[in-house]
Parts: C-alpha cells; structure tokens; sequence
C-alpha cells in the first residue's frame, strides 16, 4: 500500500459516531456501542491478521491522526454536556453516556498513552493531559511511564495481572494502587492533579448535577476500558525481580482492525523494548505471546471470567 496511513483513519469513526450520535439524539445514540460492541469484534473475526510492519516510514499522516484522536476528547465530552443540556438525563442518556465513554477509552486514552511519552511540557504532551482530565485520570501519565515501564510484568507492577485474576477484581484493586504508584513517583504532581479533579468537579456539580453524573459515569467507562488493556497486555505474564525484560512478557495480537483502529496498541511488546518508539514504527517479534483474538474479541470475552481463563488457558505459558 503506498499510503500505508489510511487504515489507521478508520479509528477515527469511534469518536465521530459518537458526535453524529448526540448531535442528532435519539436512538442514533447507541452507534458507537453498536460499532464497538458488535461490528469491530465482527469485522476483526473477518480481517484476521498481518504481520505487516514499516518500521522506516515518515510519520506526518499518522501524528496527526492521533493529534486528531487527541484532540476528539474533550470535544465529545463537551458535546454529551450539550446533549444532557438540552435532554436532561433520560432514558436516551444512557446511550450517550456509554457512547462517549466507549469513545474516550477507545479513541481518547489510546492517544493520550501514544501522547504521553511525548517530550514533557511540549503541545502533544498537553493534549495527553487534557484528554486524560477528560476522564479524571491526570495520574495515568506518571504512573505509566515511571512504575509501569520499570516493573511491567512484575509482581510489584499494579497493572498487570497475575494468571487467573478477573477483569473485574483486577479494576478494583489496580486504580487505588495505580494512584498510590503514581504519588509515589511524583507525589507534588499527583497531588496536584488530584485536587484539580476534585476542584473540577465540585464546580461542574455546582452548575448541574446531572452535567456531573454523565461525566462521572462516561469516565468510568473509559477508565474501565484502559484497565481491561492493562488487564489484558501482561496477564500471567511474569517476571522475578532481577529478570530481563523481553517480548515474551507482554501479548501482541496482529489482528489488522485493533493495530489499525487502536494505534497499533497490540504490538505492545515492540512499545515496551522501546517506549520512545513511535506508533507507526513498532515491530513484532516472534518470540512474543500471541493473543488468540484482537482486542474487540478480547474485551467481550473479559467480560465472562470463567471464558476468558479457558480461552486464555490454551495459550498461557506457564
């Protein structure tokens, strides 16, 4: 393909269904849970895999899309404020809410993890924090590039889950300590987050309570979906305190709709042997652990503990 950029665009349908949705109301609402949820893991079953990479090509097509990625966020949130404005909160709110968090986790925290490992304090770097203000996760950025690329695949590492563990459980465990493993590394710059997101919201529950409830909820949702990533990018995995990282502990999935549509999230091993590596110039790697379905798949099947160890199970390394 001589413009090997264009199937990354098909990312961007996440977050412009979630627009055309509230901008029209209604039922349309639900397009991005019906893309997410039953058409991307149809499709992914379909496309199959590549093992097709370009690790030498010019990057300008692809930063921006992600800068456009980025840059969606916030103005999908703002844009389900608007909807909640003119609807309140019904029976249709439902639908946006999920929509634009779907949205923010999918399309906005993908770009904002690319983002982060970006020069600090540079305009890409920026935009990581806002998209990641968007859904209340300040933290993410400190967390991910000062506990997580040190320890991954550790038993020390919050987000990554030992063999066995549930989606579920996971969540629940991993957020606390993934604030706690951020203060830890940075503790003036996570507090300060933290009470920017605390001030945040008492002002937007001072203005409407029910502009707080769908903001609160749609972050949750995209927070939801970044640990099910983490959930799934090192589970079982593990390596003792002196070993040497490698690609074998991280999954890698070359399913063509999630590296085109997630920002070749799932060639993560290549991420993790260089972080400062951009999306479009990551590798695979033989010796990696390869994921049975994409990431679409992959999600549904978290979602049912006693399925997703089964499936797992047949290709766990133990």
């Amino acid at each position: 393909m001589r413009l090997p950029w264009i199937p990354h665009l098909l990312g961007l349908l996440t977050p412009l269904a979630s627009l055309v949705g509230l901008w029209y109301g209604g039922w349309l609402m639900g397009l991005t849970p019906l893309l997410l949820l039953v058409i991307y893991p149809l499709l992914e079953t379909i496309l199959g895999k590549s093992d097709l990479t370009v690790p030498l090509q010019s990057g300008r097509a692809y930063n921006i899309i992600l800068h456009l990625h980025g840059a969606l966020v916030p103005i999908t949130v703002a844009a389900l404020m608007w909807r909640i404005s003119l609807d309140g909160l019904t029976s249709f709110s439902a639908l946006a809410i999920l929509s634009v968090g779907l949205s923010s986790g999918a399309s906005g925290i993908v770009s904002a993890h690319e983002l982060g490992h970006r020069k600090p304090r540079s305009p890409s770097w920026w935009l990581a924090r806002l998209s990641l203000f968007s859904v209340l996760y300040l933290h993410f950025t400190t967390e991910h590039n000062h506990t997580h690329h040190k320890h991954w695949a550790r038993d020390v590492d919050p987000t990554s889950s030992p063999w066995g563990r549930s989606l579920y459980y996971h969540f629940l465990i991993t957020v606390p300590r993934q604030v706690q493993g951020a203060y830890r590394a940075r503790p003036i710059d996570t507090r300060r987050s933290l009470l920017l997101e605390a001030a945040f919201l008492i002002v937007l529950g001072a203005t409407s309570a029910e502009w707080l409830v769908a903001f609160v909820i749609q972050a949750f949702i995209a927070v939801f979906l970044l640990e099910f990533v983490n959930y799934l990018q090192h589970h079982g995995l593990r390596r003792g305190d002196e070993e040497r990282a490698g690609a074998q502990h991280a999954w890698e999935s070359r399913h063509r709709l999630s590296r085109w549509t997630l920002l070749e999230l799932p060639l993560h091993p290549a991420h993790h042997l260089k972080s400062s590596t951009p999306y479009y110039q990551l590798e695979t790697y033989d010796e990696a652990p390869q994921l049975p379905h994409g990431y679409y798949v992959m999600f549904l099947i978290a979602l049912v503990p006693p399925l997703f160890k089964k499936i797992m199970g047949r290709y766990q390394i133990h």
